[in-house]
C-alpha cells in the first residue's frame, strides 16, 4: 500500500510520499461526510448516482478513500521500464468511425459536443512505481499520483483542476484545447469555441452550489505549456458554503471530460464506447476537512501485476476533422507511451 505524490499537491517542488494510516472503500460520494484529512479518488462511474443514467464499470471501488498521517519526501533515482502496446479499444478506423457518429448526433441535436476516449493496453516490464516516476520526470505536472493497493494500481499525470475549495472561495479550470505549438492553438477557433462550451458549462455546474452572484470567469483562453504539448484551460470561481458531498453531486463527472449537455453526454458515451472508464476521468485529491483540492483524472492508467491501461481522448465538435482528432488522442499518449 503506497501513495506517492508530486509537490505540486502540497504547494511545494519534487516528489513525496504520504504515510498511509487507513484505506476505506466506499460506495457512494455521500459517504464522505465528515471524513477526516486524507486522499481521495473518484471512479468515473459515479456518474451514475450523480446523473442517474447508465455507466460502464468494472467492478473497482467507486471511492477511495485514504487517510492520512503526514508526507516526506521521496529520494528515489526510478530504474528502467518497459512498456509493450498489447492492442487498444478502438482502432484508428474504429475511433473515427465513433467520430462520425458523434457529429450524426450533434447534427441530430442531441448533444454539441462530446468527449471520445480510447484505452490502450500495455504490458509493463519493470516496476510500476519506477513507470510513475520515469512518466513524471518525461511530463511534470502539479497533479501527479500513483497509488498501489493489494489488488491494483492507478497512477495519474494529471495538469487539470477539478475543483479546489478554500474557504468559501471554490475554483475550476476546465482544460479544452491541445496542440504541439501555442501558435497553433491561440489561432484555433475549434479549440477556442469547444472551451468556451466547457466553461459555461462548468460555470452552470457550480451555480447549482454557489451564493448568488458569485460565480465568475476570472481566466479565459488561457494557454499553458508542458513538455510535450500546450493546453487551453479557463478558470471559474465562486462562494459556497456547500459540503463536498453536495459539491459532488451538483458538478462530478467533470464536465471537460463528457461534453455538453452533460447528462445526454454520459448516455451518448456509453452506446460509442467499448470500454468502461473506470478512474479515468473521474476525479482525485487531497481534502483537508471542509478544503480540498481535486483534479480531473486525465493522463490516467489503471493497472494489475504486468498488465495495465492508459487512456486518452478529444473533444468532439460539428467541425471536428476525424483524423486529426485521432491524432490529438495519440499526442496525449505520447509521454506515457514514449517509456
Amino acid at each position: 500500500m503506497r501513495l506517492v505524490l508530486s509537490g505540486g499537491w502540497l504547494g511545494r517542488e519534487g516528489i513525496y510520499e504520504a504515510k498511509i494510516k487507513r484505506v476505506r472503500f466506499l460506495h457512494s460520494h455521500e459517504e464522505l461526510s465528515g471524513s477526516s484529512s486524507g486522499f481521495v479518488v473518484l471512479s468515473y462511474a459515479l456518474s451514475s448516482q450523480t446523473l442517474r443514467v447508465p455507466v460502464k464499470a468494472s467492478g473497482l471501488p467507486a471511492v477511495i478513500y485514504l487517510e492520512l498521517e503526514g508526507f516526506y519526501p521521496l529520494s528515489r533515482e526510478p530504474e528502467q521500464v518497459r512498456l509493450t502496446k498489447a492492442s487498444s479499444s478502438f482502432s484508428p478506423e474504429g475511433y473515427m468511425h465513433a467520430v462520425r457518429r458523434t457529429k450524426d448526433f450533434i447534427a441530430d441535436g442531441v448533444v454539441y459536443q462530446l468527449n471520445l476516449t480510447c484505452r490502450f493496453d500495455f504490458l509493463l516490464e519493470g516496476s510500476p512505481l519506477d513507470l510513475f516516476l520515469q512518466y513524471y520526470r518525461n511530463q511534470p505536472v502539479p497533479y501527479a499520483f500513483f497509488l498501489e493497493l493489494e489488488d491494483f494500481y492507478l497512477m495519474s499525470g494529471s495538469m487539470e483542476l477539478f475543483l479546489k475549495k478554500k474557504g468559501e472561495i471554490i475554483e475550476s479550470r476546465p482544460i479544452k484545447g491541445t496542440a504541439e505549438r501555442r501558435e497553433e492553438l491561440l489561432g484555433s477557433e475549434k479549440d477556442r469555441a469547444e472551451n468556451l462550451m466547457i466553461t459555461d458549462m462548468v460555470r452552470n455546474d457550480l451555480s447549482r452550489i454557489a451564493m448568488p452572484g458569485s460565480v465568475e470567469v476570472s481566466e479565459l483562453f488561457r494557454v499553458e505549456e508542458f513538455r510535450t504539448l500546450f493546453q487551453m484551460y479557463s478558470t471559474v470561481r465562486a462562494r459556497t458554503r456547500r459540503s463536498l458531498p453536495e459539491i459532488l453531486y451538483e458538478t462530478f463527472p467533470p464536465a471537460s471530460v463528457v461534453g455538453a449537455p452533460k447528462k445526454k453526454a454520459v448516455e451518448v458515451i456509453n452506446q460509442l464506447e467499448p470500454h468502461s472508464r473506470d478512474y479515468y476521468c473521474g476525479a482525485g485529491g487531497l481534502v483537508m476537512g471542509e478544503d480540498f483540492t481535486l483534479s480531473v483524472l486525465i493522463r490516467t492508467a489503471v493497472g494489475s501485476g504486468e498488465r495495465l491501461s492508459y487512456y486518452a481522448g478529444a473533444g468532439i465538435v460539428w467541425d471536428s476533422e476525424q483524423e486529426r482528432e485521432w491524432e490529438e488522442v495519440l499526442l496525449k499518449t505520447r509521454a506515457f507511451s514514449s517509456l
